[in-house]
C-alpha cells in the first residue's frame, strides 16, 4: 500500500505513522503541501492522510496553497481513494463535501478529552472502544456534510469523527500526537492556553501524556483496518 501524508508544520511529529508503515512494510511519502503537490500521486496512492495544522481551511488568502491541496483531496475522494483526515484534515474533508467550517467559540478544545462513539459502525474503527481519551487542539468545528455519518462526539465538540462512504474518515482529535510534539505545541503556542472551559492548563496536559501510548495503539489499529480493507478490496 502506498501512503501519502500531508504535513502542515515543521515540528509536527509523524513518527507514529512512520513507525507503523515501517513495521508493516508499506511505502510512505511525507510532504508539505505548501511546497506544491504532484498530481500524479493521485494514480499511485492507496491512502491519503491529511494531518493537522495551525491554519484554518478558510484562510486561503493567507495560505494560497490550500486551494491546490483542497483540489487534490477532492479528486482523491471522487476517485474512491482511501482518505484519512485529522483535525485540519477532517475540517478540509468536511468543507470539500459541502459542510461549513467555523470557529467553535468558547468551546475551543485543548488538552486531553474524552471522546464517545455513536452506534454507527465503520470498519476502520473496529478496535476503537466506545469511550476513550485523546489529545485535542482545535478552535474550529464543522457542520456535517450531506451524506456523511457522524461517528463520535465529545462534550465540547458535537462532531469529533465522521465517515463518508466506506473510504473516507475524518477525525477531529489527535491520536498521532507524540509527547515531543505536544511539548513543542505547549512551548510555541502557549498564548492559546487561555481561561476557557475546555482548555486545560499546561501541567494538566503534561499529566495527561500517560494516554499517549494508548492513543498510538488506537491509531495503529485504525491503520491496520485500512490496510486490511485495502487488501480485501484488491482481492
Amino acid at each position: 500500500m502506498k501512503i501519502v501524508v500531508f504535513r502542515h508544520f515543521l515540528f509536527d511529529d509523524p513518527s507514529v505513522i512512520i513507525s507503523w508503515s515501517e513495521d508493516t512494510e508499506h511505502e510512505l511519502v511525507m510532504h508539505d503541501p505548501a511546497q506544491g503537490i504532484q498530481r500524479e500521486w493521485l494514480h499511485s496512492l492507496d491512502l491519503l492522510v491529511i494531518l493537522g495544522g495551525p491554519m484554518s481551511v478558510y484562510q486561503e488568502n493567507e495560505y494560497p496553497w490550500l486551494i491546490q491541496e483542497k483540489a487534490f483531496v477532492s479528486e482523491a475522494i471522487q476517485m474512491g481513494k482511501k482518505v484519512l483526515g485529522i483535525c485540519l484534515g477532517a475540517q478540509m474533508i468536511a468543507e470539500i463535501l459541502g459542510g461549513t467550517v467555523i470557529s467553535n467559540g468558547e468551546k475551543k478544545e485543548i488538552g486531553w478529552h474524552q471522546v464517545q462513539r455513536k452506534r454507527d459502525y465503520h470498519p476502520w474503527l473496529t478496535h476503537v472502544p466506545e469511550q476513550f481519551t485523546s489529545f485535542t487542539w482545535h478552535g474550529d468545528t464543522f457542520s456535517l456534510p450531506e451524506g456523511a455519518r457522524l461517528l463520535m462526539y465529545s462534550e465540547a465538540c458535537e462532531h469529533q469523527a465522521f465517515a463518508y462512504g466506506e473510504h473516507v474518515l475524518g477525525l477531529q482529535f489527535h491520536l498521532e500526537s507524540t509527547t515531543q510534539c505536544i511539548e513543542q505545541m505547549l512551548s510555541r503556542w502557549s498564548h492559546e492556553l487561555i481561561d476557557l472551559p475546555f482548555i486545560q492548563k499546561d501541567f494538566v496536559i503534561r499529566e495527561g501524556m500517560v494516554h499517549s501510548e494508548n492513543s498510538q495503539m488506537l491509531l495503529w489499529g485504525i491503520l491496520d483496518q485500512i490496510a486490511l480493507n485495502s487488501l480485501n478490496s484488491a482481492d
